[in-house]
Protein backbone atom coordinates (compact mmCIF):
# COMPACT_ATOMS: atom_id res chain seq x y z
CA UNK A 1 0.00 0.00 0.00
CA UNK A 2 1.66 3.40 -1.00
CA UNK A 3 2.65 5.42 2.05
CA UNK A 4 0.76 8.49 1.27
CA UNK A 5 -2.52 6.50 0.88
CA UNK A 6 -1.53 4.85 4.27
CA UNK A 7 -1.00 8.11 6.09
CA UNK A 8 -4.31 9.67 4.91
CA UNK A 9 -6.12 5.92 6.11
CA UNK A 10 -4.58 6.85 9.63
CA UNK A 11 -5.34 10.79 10.07
CA UNK A 12 -9.13 9.29 8.98
CA UNK A 13 -9.57 7.00 11.16
CA UNK A 14 -7.72 9.02 13.86
CA UNK A 15 -10.44 11.38 13.04
CA UNK A 16 -13.38 9.47 13.67
CA UNK A 17 -11.51 7.31 16.95
CA UNK A 18 -10.82 10.48 18.57
CA UNK A 19 -14.25 11.17 19.78
CA UNK A 20 -14.22 7.51 21.68
CA UNK A 21 -14.20 7.48 25.29
CA UNK A 22 -11.31 6.07 27.40
CA UNK A 23 -12.30 3.00 28.31
CA UNK A 24 -13.12 2.26 24.32
CA UNK A 25 -9.66 4.08 23.93
CA UNK A 26 -7.88 1.70 25.80
CA UNK A 27 -9.98 -1.50 24.63
CA UNK A 28 -8.57 -0.51 20.92
CA UNK A 29 -5.18 0.10 21.94
CA UNK A 30 -4.55 -3.33 23.40
CA UNK A 31 -5.92 -5.10 20.63
CA UNK A 32 -3.92 -2.98 18.25
CA UNK A 33 -0.73 -4.08 20.49
CA UNK A 34 -2.41 -7.71 20.56
CA UNK A 35 -2.73 -7.71 16.59
CA UNK A 36 1.01 -6.60 15.94
CA UNK A 37 2.39 -10.10 17.85
CA UNK A 38 3.91 -11.89 15.61
CA UNK A 39 1.68 -15.46 16.60
CA UNK A 40 -1.15 -13.22 15.86
CA UNK A 41 -0.26 -12.59 12.26
CA UNK A 42 -2.56 -14.12 9.89
CA UNK A 43 -1.72 -15.33 6.22
CA UNK A 44 -2.66 -13.01 3.05
CA UNK A 45 -5.26 -14.39 1.72
CA UNK A 46 -5.12 -14.58 -1.65
CA UNK A 47 -8.06 -13.20 -3.57
CA UNK A 48 -8.29 -16.42 -5.95
CA UNK A 49 -9.25 -18.03 -2.33
CA UNK A 50 -12.42 -16.48 -2.40
CA UNK A 51 -13.86 -18.83 -5.24
CA UNK A 52 -14.00 -22.27 -5.34
CA UNK A 53 -11.84 -24.04 -7.37
CA UNK A 54 -12.86 -25.67 -11.23
CA UNK A 55 -13.30 -29.01 -11.22
CA UNK A 56 -13.07 -30.75 -14.19
CA UNK A 57 -11.43 -33.85 -15.86
CA UNK A 58 -11.24 -32.49 -19.48
CA UNK A 59 -8.71 -30.68 -20.99
CA UNK A 60 -8.28 -27.32 -21.70
CA UNK A 61 -9.16 -27.91 -25.27
CA UNK A 62 -11.74 -30.40 -24.75
CA UNK A 63 -13.49 -27.41 -22.91
CA UNK A 64 -13.21 -24.88 -25.51
CA UNK A 65 -14.32 -27.33 -28.25
CA UNK A 66 -17.92 -27.81 -25.89
CA UNK A 67 -18.18 -23.82 -24.96
CA UNK A 68 -18.11 -23.18 -28.88
CA UNK A 69 -20.30 -26.28 -30.27
CA UNK A 70 -23.02 -25.30 -27.41
CA UNK A 71 -23.27 -21.79 -28.77
CA UNK A 72 -26.39 -21.12 -30.54
CA UNK A 73 -26.58 -18.71 -33.48
CA UNK A 74 -29.90 -16.82 -33.65
CA UNK A 75 -30.08 -15.11 -37.68
CA UNK A 76 -33.33 -13.70 -36.91
CA UNK A 77 -33.17 -10.04 -35.64
CA UNK A 78 -36.23 -9.21 -33.26
CA UNK A 79 -38.03 -6.06 -34.08
CA UNK A 80 -39.21 -3.66 -31.22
Amino acid sequence: MNVLVANLMVDNYFKFLNNLDINSKEALIAKLTNSLDSKTKTKALDFSSCFGEWEDSRTAEEIVFDLRKDRVNQLECEEF
